[in-house]
């Protein structure tokens, strides 16, 4: 992992004379691996309304690594077998999550931690409460659609310390591990969004996609508690796996869903996988159904018949922007014992690279995690 010194002395990490210091992986670019420099870089300097936390574990996923890649350029047409292959090499306008990415900056979206200090004596009751982050950040409220992220609009969670709007910090009671927590924010935040903005109701019939990662597996657990009939797509090597968190049916990834399903036989789709089964997706949608995604993993470019579309009276979708109650949904759920944790593997936060290495290759099966000792040398 590449330490960038000289850069450093030209961004707002270098550290000055005095400053507080902590462990972070700064993220210099779009990129490889070696953008993601492992280094001390000064600690938040908290400003009205926010608190500093204390990070205990940060999760690995998709959006952190799509956006170093700068996979989020229309100019990328290629799903997000992440490798850098697929890097842009130079900033894009429009590259970042939600558009122009900020780098150098620290990245981490999903974050567990314990609440150290506030700017507010109103947020102090916070303090040596264990939290989780809401990563989506409604800064006009939630009667407009604007949204930014933590960790790609602002730094987030692969740091020793975290500073984040006191709005944003969710105390969990639960005895799941700082890591277990670290998993859930934006992978089960986005799937309770998808299945909150879709309506999904009891008895109803949905497929979901990708079932075996992180928003897929939080998909199938979340469905199951509203009592949908799940149908979930995966490989065969993790089929038992899918079943085991509540899966009813199980699609093997390289059949197709029609090749299983009369048409007009779904209610839901929870799609985050695209690309070429697409138009399959929409043909098995029952009249009025409802396909729901927010990502594109096998590819963003698609074919849409729009006959299948309005002849059919289907709602299509697209979910970034979380709802309001979605992540006191997931709160809730935790603390009742309505869901459970699916840590496949963790890594100390200095070995991101190999972190990252491994989520790419998609053998796992739930999410992984990031973990904060009191002291990292």
């Amino acid at each position: 992992m590449s330490t960038h010194t000289s850069r450093f002395k030209q961004t707002r990490f270098e550290a000055h004379s005095g400053s507080l210091l902590m462990k972070a992986v700064v993220t210099m670019g779009s990129g490889d691996f070696d953008m993601l420099s492992y280094c001390d870089v000064p600690m938040p300097v908290l400003d009205k309304g926010e608190i500093l936390i204390k990070v205990g574990a940060a999760g690995v996923n998709n959006t952190d690594i799509n956006t170093r890649l700068g996979w989020y350029s229309s100019s990328v047409t290629s799903g997000t077998n992440t490798s850098s292959e697929g890097a842009q090499k130079e900033e894009s306008d429009d590259g970042g999550w939600n558009g122009k990415s900020m780098f150098p900056f620290i990245q981490g979206t999903d974050c567990c931690g314990m609440v150290s200090a506030t700017f507010s004596k109103s947020d102090a009751h916070l303090i040596g409460k264990r939290v989780i982050v809401r990563p989506c950040v409604r800064p006009d409220g939630f009667s407009s659609p604007n949204n930014t992220w933590i960790g790609s609009n602002s730094d987030g969670a692969f740091a020793e310390y975290i500073k984040v709007p006191a709005t944003e910090a969710f105390p969990v009671v639960c005895d799941w591990s700082d890591a277990e927590l670290a998993t859930l924010p934006c992978s089960y935040g986005t799937a309770e969004n998808m299945l909150h903005r879709a309506n999904l109701r009891d008895g109803e019939h949905v497929l979901i996609t990708g079932a075996s990662g992180g928003v897929g597996s939080a998909a199938v657990q979340l469905a199951k508690r509203r009592g949908a009939i799940v149908t979930a797509v995966t490989t065969a090597d993790k089929a038992e796996l899918v079943k085991s968190i509540g899966a009813d049916i199980i699609i093997d990834r390289g059949d197709a869903p029609e090749s299983s399903f009369t048409e007009e036989s779904v209610d839901v789709v929870v799609d985050n996988v695209a690309g070429p089964n697409f138009g399959n997706m929409i043909r098995i949608l029952k009249r009025g159904g409802r396909y729901v995604s927010s990502g594109a993993i096998a590819g963003p470019m698609v074919t849409l018949d729009m006959r299948d579309f309005y002849l059919k009276d289907l709602n299509l979708i697209g979910c970034t922007g979380w709802d309001e109650p979605v992540f006191g949904n997931i709160v809730s759920y935790i603390e009742r014992g309505e869901i459970k944790p699916l840590l496949a593997k963790s890594y100390p936060l200095k070995n991101i690279a190999d972190a990252q290495r491994y989520f790419i290759r998609k053998e796992h099966f739930g999410n992984l995690a990031l973990t904060l000792p009191q002291t990292e040398s």
